[in-house]
């Protein structure tokens, strides 16, 4: 939340069945990158469907800063005319970017092989979440930074005259921390190896491979992948058309699942096979989802979801799994409050350093609406009642978007209304939330003070 910005609460109560189209927002991730991708590479990059919520936003403010011309040419579509690799000037300006991990991430990466500085900050919530895990790799390709105690935020980057190539693993499941190596590896001086044991997010890479890249991958024995790039390849500008965001998704998804009667199609989402992991969850513990009309768009599947109302019963869900969907834990343990029996979620640390400390944020609002669940280290368990969550609660959401979303479609099934203490920051990444939501009937309200 910006300085002097009030907080809106918003209600959920019980509503009738959710019918519809919900038509969600252009993918997050794709979207950061096609813009980074774009002020990199020489020539005019297009993009169709391009999310325009504050934290892309933000990203494409920095691509300017850069010196890069981004231009908005109607809803959701851009050009973007780049400075090739290496070519960034050096921002005017301390580069804000509000509270988007993913930007700030993969910008620094982008710029930290360029010999030229730059101040990076966010958020109040932002400044709290850990960056040495991305600057202190970048140091090995010779970057200089300064921040906060702890690696906090603002940090100040200054890129080296010559960047040399780097040979590193990563040890966090982190598709930030990947990216944003494999971005700066792109001016540095010969071919740059970088390991992780997790398969995380691949959008970068098949990104770069369409700019042009000189990139390959590797999988290793016992799991995970080394990705090799070239550094000082020249990109070439690419057409990107950004699917919709699974992400997103999710959260009419589970509304529908759990409101009963209700049926709605959610059209041309992203089907990458490490983006689908809540999908394949839900499926196993009943959910009634069907994909239709799968066809490939800008490299990536995307296919149309039809939802319609489950009754869902209680899973373990394999650790491993939890890359695939560490954004859509909080929605997933909604989902597993109403469905019948245990549902066990392990492997979910990454949890603790996102906009907030999103475990203990979901466990205590599961159990503030009435529900059976319990925190552990790296997860939780989660006793599920069908049609037995009392919901009255109103939910601190500690800024965090995800939050806020999730304890809305809870308010949609549970007894009595549940209310969160602020949703301005939802704007973040699906700012036509409370829109779409309404028009498949959601019962949505600004609560009494």
């Amino acid at each position: 939340m910006k300085p002097g910005e009030m907080k809106r609460p918003l209600a959920a109560r019980r509503s009738g069945p959710l019918c519809g189209i919900a038509a969600g927002p252009g993918d997050k991730s794709i979207s950061h990158r096609a813009l980074i991708l774009g002020a990199l590479a020489v020539g005019e990059t297009k993009i169709s469907g391009l999310l325009e919520a504050e934290d892309v936003l933000n990203t494409a403010a920095a691509m300017r800063a850069f010196g890069a011309e981004v231009v908005r040419d109607a809803a959701g579509d851009w050009r973007v005319w780049g400075r090739g690799v290496g070519g960034f000037d050096e921002p005017k300006d301390v580069l804000d970017f509000g509270n988007s991990g993913t930007g700030s991430r993969l910008v620094m990466g982008a710029m930290a092989t360029t010999p030229i500085t730059a101040v990076f900050t966010g958020d109040e919530s932002l400044r709290k979440r850990p960056m040495g895990r991305v600057l202190e790799p970048l140091s090995k390709f010779g970057a200089e930074w300064t921040a906060r105690e702890g690696g906090l935020m603002p940090v100040t980057i200054r890129g080296p005259q010559d960047a040399l190539a780097i040979e590193h693993e990563v040890t966090v499941a982190s598709a930030q921390v990947k990216s944003a190596l494999l971005l700066a590896a792109l001016n540095a001086a010969g071919r740059s190896r970088i390991t992780q044991r997790a398969l995380t997010r691949d959008h970068t890479e098949k990104m770069l491979k369409a700019f042009g890249a000189e990139i390959s991958v590797e999988p290793l024995k016992g799991g995970g992948e080394t990705v090799s790039v070239l550094g000082e390849v020249e990109l070439k500008a690419a057409n990107v058309d950004v699917p919709r965001d699974p992400s997103s998704a999710a959260f009419p998804l589970v509304a529908a699942l759990l409101v009963p009667g209700s049926e709605i199609v959610i059209p041309a989402v992203l089907l990458n096979s490490r983006r689908t992991g809540l999908f394949e969850t839900l499926k196993e513990m009943g959910a009634a989802i069907e994909i239709a009309k799968v066809r490939e768009s800008g490299g990536e599947e995307v296919g149309d979801l039809v939802v319609r109302a489950s009754s869902l019963r209680g899973v373990e869900v394999p650790a491993e799994r939890a890359p695939s969907m560490i954004d859509e834990y909080p929605i997933l343990a909604i989902a597993a409050a109403f469905a019948e029996g245990r549902t066990v979620m392990r492997g979910l640390e990454e949890l603790r350093v996102k906009e907030s400390d999103r475990l203990a944020a979901i466990v205590a609002g599961l159990k503030a609406c009435g529900a059976n669940v319990e925190e552990l280290a790296d997860g939780m368990i989660v006793e599920g009642r069908p049609g037995d969550i009392s919901g009255g609660a109103r939910i601190a959401t500690h800024m965090d978007h995800r939050i806020a979303m999730s304890f809305l479609v809870c308010g949609l099934a549970a007894k009595e209304r549940v209310s969160v203490d602020d949703v301005s920051m939802i704007a973040t990444s699906f700012p036509e939330f409370e829109t779409l939501m309404r028009n498949l009937g959601a019962d949505f309200k600004v609560p009494n003070k």
